[in-house]
């Protein structure tokens, strides 16, 4: 099952991956972005990364724009 994180602060991102892995099987969190991939979603990510453990995979959501045709 995959979930979506939208916590800000890498803390309250860590408490939320808990909380998730205790309630049922998940493997897959995806992270939405706040930062436009820099400094805050990276420590997010290493937040996620730690608290889901090895079992789980952790990515950050990247947004397609469309092209005009």
């Amino acid at each position: 099952m995959d979930v979506l994180i939208t916590a800000i602060r890498p803390q309250d991102v860590a408490r939320e991956v808990e909380a998730m892995l205790q309630r049922g099987k998940v493997n897959r969190f995806v992270l939405r972005p706040v930062a436009h991939g820099g400094m805050l979603d990276r420590e997010r990510l290493g937040a996620a990364r730690y608290a889901a453990g090895v079992q789980a995979r952790v990515e950050l959501e990247v947004a397609v724009v469309a092209q005009p045709r």
